[in-house]
Parts: structure tokens; sequence; C-alpha cells
């Protein structure tokens, strides 16, 4: 099974990062080297924040909580409307709206006023309104609709965020940190690694390499949903959103100081990636 995920990263092109120009000296210690002005992904460093972020997914999710994931570019949409539902967790392909998780309880609001004009239109289709009150709740319908579909069924603030891009998603990512929820990141060499408490290096601008990348952490969330069955752990009414965020700090400063501790190790400011390997990454020609 490893030989078949390092097969299918290395095909969908996860090691390709942005042009050199362009990167993030913060990533330099995840990247091996520069070809044709094209910086190279260790994808030895990409397996091993996958694996990392598989096993604490399981851990979650068995534990009870549930996972988040945000895509809003075009590369990820389609990659998480199709397989996130399949595991019954959430999802954001749409624009993020600020205070998703900082004001969680105004996002509940929309949601039930959602669950109104459903009830409305299942009713009488609207009938018994005006032709133009009809048009604004059809289009009030379509506008919450299309932005909270993916977290219609989240009750509480989740228990991880996976994130595609660092870049797009930075406002999702500031909100995981005021509230202390861990954040799990594909990351290409123009990002800033420091948003993420488990960083995955890779190419978060194709299609494939994030399918990929998306598949593993779905069927880590599955085999913790299938612990967390097994060991019917009880789902207790009073884990809402609030306080959360202080539950999740112990673990999140440890990844972090972990993180700081091998970031220290990458190059100088404004420099280029000091690794000499001896052997080119799986997947490039020398």
């Amino acid at each position: 099974m490893a030989n078949t995920l390092v097969q299918d990263l290395v095909e969908s092109g996860v090691h390709f990062g942005q042009r050199a120009s362009g990167w993030n000296p913060k990533m330099g210690p995840y990247i091996y080297g520069k070809r044709n002005g094209i910086h190279i992904i260790d994808i030895k460093e990409t397996i091993k924040g996958l694996l990392l972020a598989q096993k604490f997914i399981t851990k979650i999710v068995s534990e009870g909580k549930d996972v988040c994931f945000v895509g809003t570019k075009r590369q990820a949409k389609n990659v998480l409307q199709t397989r996130v539902p399949d595991v019954k967790m959430h999802f954001v392909t749409e624009r993020w709206l600020g205070g998703t998780l900082t004001n969680f309880r105004t996002i509940r609001l929309r949601l039930k006023r959602l669950d109104e004009l459903e009830t409305i239109e299942k009713g009488d289709n609207f009938a018994s309104y005006s032709k133009k009150m009809e048009s604004q709740l059809k289009r009030e319908k379509r506008k919450i609709s299309r932005n909270l579909e993916g977290v219609r069924h989240m009750e509480k603030l989740p228990g991880a965020l996976v994130v595609i891009d660092v870049k797009s998603e930075i406002t999702a990512l500031k909100e995981a940190r005021k509230l202390g929820i861990p954040t799990i990141c594909l990351i290409d060499t123009d990002g800033d690694p420091e948003f993420a408490d488990i960083p995955i290096p890779g190419n978060d601008d194709s299609m494939r390499s994030i399918d990929v990348v998306i598949r593993e952490l779905c069927l880590a969330v599955a085999k913790g949903r299938e612990a967390r069955q097994a060991t019917d752990a009880p789902m207790a009414g009073g884990q809402g959103g609030e306080g959360q965020g202080d539950a999740q700090q112990p673990a999140r400063r440890s990844r972090r100081a972990q993180f700081r501790s091998d970031d220290a190790t990458g190059p100088a400011e404004g420099g280029e990636p000091q690794r000499t390997p001896t052997t080119p990454p799986l997947g490039v020609q020398s």
C-alpha cells in the first residue's frame, strides 16, 4: 500500500512546486532542489506530513470530533464535493464567509433560515407570496445554500481544519488559529507553513495531486469513524463549539513547537534551500 501511495503521489505531480522566483523561504526545509526554474518538493516530506495528518485525523474522529475541509479554488471544488460527503464530513468550496468559525452561532441561524425557506417551498412553492417576494425568497435560499450547504450538518466547531492552499484560505486559517483549532494544510512552495500545525508540502494547483491527498485523508476519516462506532463513544450534547478551542491548545502548542524546531534548520531569509541530496527525488529524472 505504501508503494502504491508513493506511486500515486509521483504520478499526480505533487512534487512540482512553484517558480523559484516566487518561493517562500520558510518552505526551504521541504524543498529538494530546483529544476528549470521550478522548485522540486522533497516527496519524503510530503509523505511524512500526509502520514502524520492521517494519524491525527483518525484519532480525533475516533474521539467523536469532526473535520472540516476547505478548498475554494477551482481545482479543489470538485474533489471536495465528490469525496468528503462519502465520509459524512463538512466542507467549504465557495467563498469562506467571515465568522464561519468565530461567529458560529450566526452561521447556525442562517442555516435555520434555510430550513424555513425549504419548508415554505415544500408547502406551496411560495404560491402564497407575491411574485416579488417569491423572487427574493428564492434568491435568498440559493445564496444560503450555495455558501453553507457543505457545513449544513456541522452542529459544533470541527476538531480540525483541512485546507487546500494557505494563500487562498488565509481568513479560515486565522479564525482557526484564534479558536485553537488544529490545521492541516496542503502547501505549495509559495505558501507560509506557519499557518499549518501539520503541513503537507505539495502541489496545490494540480487537481490530481489534491485528489490523492484528499483521498488519503478521507480514508483516515473513515477509519476513525469505524473506531468511533466500534467503541460506541457517546456523543455528549454539551460538546458544542464553545470551549473546544481551549481543549485543543496543548496539542496545538506541541505540534507548533515541533514545526519551529524543524524550521530552525531551514535556509536564511531570501536564500536558496541549503539541501544537497545525493539522489534525485522520486519521479524526477536527472
